[in-house]
């Protein structure tokens, strides 16, 4: 048959780790345990043992034993990461209750999650197919490597097998978010996993917020096949010129981390040598608004926990104790408002926001105009939205001053950097913000009309969105806008749709860490485990906690932290809660205004999150579902697969 270009085919589902020429058990449960650590070991399952008892559910609808010496164990289960096919063969023969009555020799074990496409099922349904040919299952056992009965699937099918380098190779990688918080280590570690079942050597650097974790060196670069940026802030690649380079977003990482590293030995080497090739910082490389945007927000966060928290502290003297005139004026408040507000953190946060923008955008020379833009900004009162603004048109205004600078001569380089770029970009960022900082003043202060505007019913509303949004993609883009508008209240002066924003990000982890704990049944064997590693992040309002649930099982999953988070947040604006404090989770909870009110609302929100995930998943644990078994002769593997 002639060979076609390489797709997808069941070659992609059996890997070498997942064949064994020789079974060793002949006990029909011991047999089936040695397939199932055949897929365990190839990474396909996040459960053994409830894959186990799934199959052993279907084999007590009736045997997957068919004729000629095949069968075909198989289940359907949340327990499966992906699909996958484990091959055992038992040449003297193995009692199965087959249909024909005859000892069973070849056992090819289907894994598939509870959601398959119809893709995966003709592929495994074809499978069968091939093993019906009396001359192929004695090519099978003639074989003496796993790679040989690889090939014959491939020859069968009629698709080129992938190179053995395609799973063996030296990678290198770098994840990083906007946060730095928390999908940064996530990632980093969802790729050592992927790379420990394909047996690939990799090394992952981190940038987070407390810095580079797990540096690079010049010859593990070098050694490398291939680099992975899953990164959504900008990181320099000067490092990486000559090597072939898969820049995803960092949630990629997180939910196909398999995928990312084939793709990533894939890649075609650059066209460049590794000595001519270069970076064009001079030239514009895309947009990129939400990387950029981002990266400033995290870099002012600092300034926005501090300065909030610290000011909230001063309360704790009284409302007005920082006010010299008042009754109730106490020296430390008085410190505690000039480090936390204007005087402090809070008065630069805004020029900040700015220069990290301009920064990520156009590297340094983006920092300094970005940042007196900013501080014109927040000097007229332009506020949060100012400084974004500021932010993007020094960034973007230094990369048009470099395009147009490219003609001069390598000479004068060092000119463009001192003096041209400082100069024009200060020129170009500040008469533009100066121009735009009327309008900018005037929308901010309809925002801040609007919000203190707002009565009882809309503030429940608003909450009810704003805590919703932070359970959307956990950490992605909904929820990073979410907590940007929060991050802009705060600005503003308003309080109340923080303190929404915080309970939305809390209850995800915390209802589903709840309900491993509650109702362990409904969860696989490390899902439970996680539980309360899950509850100790939501504690610590990291919502990406809930992450690993969500990508096993969205469709029941997402519904129910969507639904819990806005319930947290409508009853929050409903008790009138107030949060100075962007970030802390459970440590600021104390510093929260009507705190005990919160603590509710965000209790109420995590058991409705609980309970639903419960209800969706129908009190019944999905792993341990049977298949509806299939009628002999009607072509097909044994049950519905």
């Amino acid at each position: 048959m002639p060979t076609r270009e390489y797709v997808m085919a069941l070659v992609d589902l059996l890997g070498e780790e997942s064949i064994k020429l020789r079974l060793e058990n002949r006990e029909k449960r011991a047999l089936l345990a040695e397939l199932v650590e055949l897929l365990e070991r190839s990474g396909a399952l996040s459960d053994a043992d409830a894959f186990l008892e799934a199959v052993l559910a279907r084999e007590a609808t009736g045997s997957t034993g068919l004729e000629q010496g095949i069968a075909v164990p198989h289940a359907r289960s949340d327990a499966v990461r992906r699909p996958a096919v484990a091959l055992g063969m038992a040449p003297e023969g193995v009692e199965f209750e087959a249909l024909d009555g005859q000892p069973s020799r070849f056992f090819l074990m289907i894994a598939e999650p509870a959601e398959a496409d119809s893709q995966h099922l003709e592929i495994l349904a074809s499978a069968s197919c091939h093993l019906v040919d009396p001359a192929f299952r004695e090519r099978l056992l003639e074989a003496g490597t796993a790679r040989e009965v690889q090939q014959l699937f491939a020859n069968a099918e009629g698709v080129a097998l992938p190179p053995p380098s395609a799973v063996e190779g030296h990678l290198v990688a770098v994840t990083s978010c906007p946060a730095g918080i928390a999908h940064t280590y996530m990632a980093a570690e969802r790729l050592r996993e992927a790379a420990r079942e394909l047996h690939l050597d990799l090394r992952v650097e981190t940038h987070g917020a407390a810095g580079v974790r797990d540096a690079l060196t010049v010859e593990e670069v070098q050694r490398a096949d291939a680099v992975i940026l899953a990164v959504d802030r900008e990181i320099g690649r000067q490092r990486f010129a000559g090597k072939p380079v898969l820049q995803v977003p960092v949630t990629d990482a997180i939910r196909h981390p398999r995928r990312l590293l084939l793709r990533a030995l894939r890649q075609p080497v650059p066209q460049q040598e590794a000595g001519e090739a270069r970076q064009d910082v001079d030239a514009f490389d895309g947009w990129g608004l939400y990387r950029h945007l981002m990266t400033g927000v995290s870099s002012m966060l600092p300034f926005v926990v501090g300065g909030g928290i610290l000011i909230t502290l001063s309360f704790l003297f009284g409302v007005d104790a920082a006010d010299s005139q008042s009754p109730e004026f106490h020296p430390l408040a008085k410190l505690l408002v000039a480090l936390g507000g204007t005087q402090g953190a809070f008065g630069l946060m805004v020029p900040v926001l700015a220069a990290f923008i301009g920064r990520s955008i156009a590297d340094r020379p983006g920092l300094m105009p970005a940042m007196v833009g900013g501080f014109i900004a927040a000097q007229a009162g332009a506020g949060f939205l100012g400084g974004m603004v500021a932010g993007l048109i020094g960034g973007y205004g230094v990369l048009l001053i470099k395009w147009l600078c490219r003609p001069l001569p390598e000479a004068l380089d060092a000119i463009r950097t001192i003096l041209i770029y400082p100069v024009a970009g200060l020129l170009l960022c500040g008469s533009l913000v100066m121009l735009l900082v009327e309008p900018m003043t005037t929308v901010n202060s309809v925002l801040v009309d609007w919000l203190n505007g707002l009565n009882v019913g809309n503030r429940v509303v608003l909450g009810a969105l704003l805590a919703g949004l932070m359970a959307v993609d956990m950490g992605g883009p909904v929820n990073k806008a979410a907590y940007t508008f929060g991050l802009a209240a705060i600005e503003a002066g308003n309080y109340f749709p923080q303190a929404a924003v915080m309970a939305g990000g809390m209850v995800p982890p915390l209802g589903l860490g709840l309900a491993t704990q509650l109702f362990p049944g409904v969860f696989s064997r490390l899902e439970r485990q996680s539980g309360r590693a899950c509850m100790v992040m939501g504690a610590s309002f990291i919502t990406e906690g809930a992450i690993p649930y969500a990508v096993a099982d969205p469709f029941r999953v997402l519904p129910a932290c969507i639904a819990g988070s806005m319930l947290a947040g409508a009853l929050s604006m409903w008790f009138g809660c107030q949060l100075l404090a962007p970030h802390g989770g459970v440590f600021v909870i104390p510093l929260v205004r009507q705190w005990p009110s919160y603590l509710l609302a965000i209790a109420a929100g995590a058991l409705l999150t609980a309970c639903l995930v419960v209800l969706l998943k129908r009190f019944v644990r999905p792993t341990a579902k049977p298949s509806k078994p299939s009628q002999p002769g009607d072509g097909t593997p044994g049950a519905k697969v």
